[in-house]
């Protein structure tokens, strides 16, 4: 019948802390190869993952535009508004009746501001905002708003004229602002409209009736074709695949996929030469520690017999190589993880005037110490395996022949 398993870690425990000057020793040799290790990979996670995460937040990285202007109908938009990739897609209309004037009670100027199709979730507006709708609600951009001196359901005065049948003519509608854009979503003048008031403008421009508006004109036409659309991919990795088919129809499509597989190709590189140096340290560190833990059997191979006299199974012997290489491995992770948090405070302190609200250049999640853990204690078992073969190896008889 074997020991109890809690009195083989009992006595290894106690044999670690009793030569504690050599247990210290592996403990800071561990700490001083995991530590720099920690530190890289942190550079690595929050360089490159602040890189990636402004990718992301700005919607505007995930917009394909057509280069030039087609002849797309609402079956050929519907079919690709359909595909799982696609977040966000509207028609366009010709850019030169996408526009209209704009006046206030509170302001002289009269602005001309451009016209952008809209709809719900659309990603370069505010989640939590109002949403352009009909033909009498718009979302202004920020420059519009000062100029005009207008806020959220405040009324404009849009205005567009045309010339039909030889004569000039200019309609005026009532228009409320249903809210104002973010300064990002639109730099110039300008103002997000559904695509119902969209066609509208174009069919007064066109000389066509628009009935539900009360403009006359000329018979409307039945079968509409718009010369481009605004499209948002669902994620920065689908822009790639989306700009392909597209590639494929035929429409050549401008998008930011350059610089997101610039940031991921970064990401790859790095993640690659991180796990090369990762690797060889902890081989080296496994290494080391095995021949320690393998000239510490042999420099008590009497005192391992005794206990094999009184007892112990071989693989109770086994055991204490393990217990002790999971001690260095547990404390030497816990000394690397604290020199990690004090560089990383210190470098992300250098580096705070140059960072934005809540980014750091030298970053680990939470998960990444547990992984830092698990591979430790993994490559410390492994090397105290070789000990471990070593010690079951050790007869009860050497002890009595070295009396």
């Amino acid at each position: 019948m074997g020991v109890p398993l809690r009195k083989v870690f009992a006595l290894a425990s106690r044999d670690y802390v009793h030569e504690w000057q050599m247990s210290v020793c592996f403990v800071l040799a561990l700490a001083a190869v995991l530590g720099p290790m920690l530190v890289l990979f942190g550079l690595k996670f929050g360089i490159v993952g602040a890189m990636i995460d402004q990718l992301i937040e700005d919607p505007g990285n995930r917009e394909i535009r057509p280069v030039s202007s087609g002849r797309y109908d609402r079956s050929w938009l519907e079919s690709v508004r359909r595909r799982p990739d696609v977040s966000f897609l509207v028609p366009r209309t010709r850019s030169i009746a996408a526009t209209i004037e704009l006046s206030s009670e509170d302001s002289s100027r009269h602005v001309r501001v451009e016209l952008i199709p809209s709809d719900q979730g659309d990603p370069m507006l505010s989640p939590r905002g109002d949403r352009p709708e009909g033909v009498t609600r718009i979302v202004l951009s920020r420059s519009a708003a000062e100029k005009l001196q207008v806020a959220a359901g405040d009324t404009l005065d849009g205005s567009l004229a045309r010339q039909y049948r030889g004569q000039k003519e200019r309609v005026h509608l009532p228009l409320t602002v249903a809210a104002v854009a973010p300064a990002r979503a639109f730099a110039r003048d300008g103002a997000f409209v559904s695509v119902n008031l969209l066609e509208a403008l174009e069919d007064f421009r066109d000389g066509r009736a628009v009935p539900r508006m009360g403009w006359s004109g000329d018979r409307e036409n039945s079968i509409r074709t718009y010369p481009s659309f605004r499209l948002y991919a669902r994620s920065i990795y689908d822009v790639a695949a989306l700009r392909d088919a597209f590639a494929n129809l035929g429409v050549d499509v401008h998008t930011h996929a350059a610089e997101i597989e610039l940031v991921q190709r970064m990401n790859r590189n790095l993640t690659a030469i991180y796990w090369i140096i990762a690797v060889i340290g902890l081989f080296g560190f496994s290494l080391s520690l095995g021949a320690s833990l393998w000239a510490n059997v042999d420099r008590k191979r009497k005192e391992l017999s005794v206990l094999r006299l009184v007892g112990f199974r071989t693989m109770d012997i086994a055991w204490f190589p393990m217990v002790q290489a999971l001690y260095t491995a547990i404390l030497g992770w816990a000394l690397a993880v604290g020199l990690y948090l004090l560089v990383a405070g210190v470098i992300n302190q250098m580096m705070a005037s140059q960072l934005g609200q809540g980014q750091q250049v030298c970053q680990l999640l939470p998960h990444h110490y547990g992984i830092a853990l698990a591979l430790t204690c993994a490559a410390a078992v492994i090397a105290a395996g070789l000990a471990g073969l070593r010690s079951a190896h050790i007869e009860p008889s050497a002890s009595l022949r070295d009396l």
